[in-house]
């Protein structure tokens, strides 16, 4: 064995891997969108299995509250706001040198996602937001790559890997040959991510990690969980690949594998079946605009959402700011690493973040606070 996988020498006895499935990984890129909980454990471990090129994207700096269960990042980190996305390049520098690491601080957007996918073999999900999801799931399914979702709070958490069909069943529009679907044995493709979750849940409706909480273990369950999935895809292991939906339940000690097959078979889903790329496009999905000298962004859904619970959204507000309410908006005033904003929410989701006139600082907030 060459000095250069030595350190690998445990993963490489596991069947499917060997010297063969070793270099296979260091020749692969995984595009990690996100690095907060899920992302920085993610990244720390595909390192650690030698992945030969990760790009991370991240649009926020590490804060304190973030080192109870983001694992890449330490004190100085904080002290010297360092962006996620660099500080992960710098950690992973010391744990695996022998690795590439592509460190991006930006907001992922329909603009940007496949500059930064140019060249992955497969998505990892860190992110916060439903929209953002859709939104590789769109570039996952154009592209006939591999989506592996994951998601966590509270104490709860899910994830999937989607493996894309190769043709659109109403469209008849294929993106050429996967692995997948040339399997022995017939297709191992999945349903993709808007099969399972046609549309986003309205504004507000559901926690956030900075809302309700969140616990260590039950990212790193679920992140230790995409990264299997990660490692059996690049390996090109897809027999071993998980058909069904993880859903766990820590404090209630619950872990359930849902099947979820029939959403691909019984459903008429406008992404992979139609291969209408809504979210790619920039058609469906929000928009940021900042208002001219009110130091503020107006973010604003092109489709237009059920009505907002402003009740609901308000008694989840109420721990960590003032909270005024009506039956034509609702007002939050937040302190948030060191600053104020004002968040301005509408019966149709429409929102303004007050305290900065940055499109990607606002739509952070709003993921924080407001959720999907």
């Amino acid at each position: 064995m060459s000095d250069e996988l030595a350190r690998y020498h445990r993963q490489m006895l596991l069947p499917g891997f060997g010297e063969a499935g070793q270099r296979r990984l260091l020749d692969a890129t995984a595009l990690i969108l996100g690095c907060g909980a899920l992302g920085s454990v993610a990244a720390d471990m595909l390192a650690r299995a030698g992945v030969g090129h990760l790009v991370v994207v991240d649009r926020d700096f590490v804060e304190l509250t973030n080192l109870q269960r983001q694992v890449l990042f330490d004190e100085r980190d904080v002290t010297d706001a360092i962006p996620k996305a660099e500080a992960a390049k710098r950690r992973i520098a010391k744990v695996n040198s022998q690795l590439r690491v592509t460190a991006v601080v930006d907001d992922v957007n329909p603009t940007n996602i496949e500059r930064f996918a140019k060249g992955a073999d497969v998505i990892v999900d860190g992110l916060d937001n439903f929209e953002t999801r859709y939104l590789a799931n769109d570039l996952a399914v154009k592209r006939g790559l591999p989506y592996v979702y994951g998601a966590a709070v509270g104490t709860t958490g899910m994830a999937f890997t989607v493996l894309p069909h190769a043709t659109g069943h109403a469209t008849g529009h294929a993106i050429g040959n996967t692995p997948w679907e040339n399997a022995a044995g017939g297709s191992l493709a999945t349903p993709c991510f808007r099969c399972l979750f046609e549309e986003a849940p309205p504004p507000g409706s559901s926690p956030t990690c900075d809302t309700v909480g969140v616990v260590g273990p039950a990212v790193a369950i679920v992140a230790n969980f995409q990264v299997a999935e990660t490692l059996k895809i690049l390996t090109g292991q897809f027999d071993r690949i998980s058909r069904t939906l993880l859903n766990l339940d820590l404090w209630a000690n619950e872990l359930h594998g849902l099947k979820v097959d029939n959403a691909y078979d019984k459903g008429d889903c406008p992404c992979c079946k139609h291969r209408r790329f809504d979210y790619l496009d920039g058609t469906t999905g929000s928009s940021a605009v900042a208002l001219c000298g009110r130091d503020a962004v107006q973010l604003r859904h092109r489709q237009q959402p059920e009505s907002v619970d402003f009740e609901l959204l308000a008694a989840r507000l109420r721990r960590h700011g003032r909270v005024k309410v009506n039956e034509f908006m609702l007002r939050a005033r937040l302190s948030d690493s060191g600053y104020d904003y004002e968040i301005t929410l509408f019966p149709d989701g429409r929102a303004i973040v007050k305290g900065t006139d940055r499109p990607a600082v606002a739509r952070g907030i709003y993921a924080k606070y407001v959720g999907a």
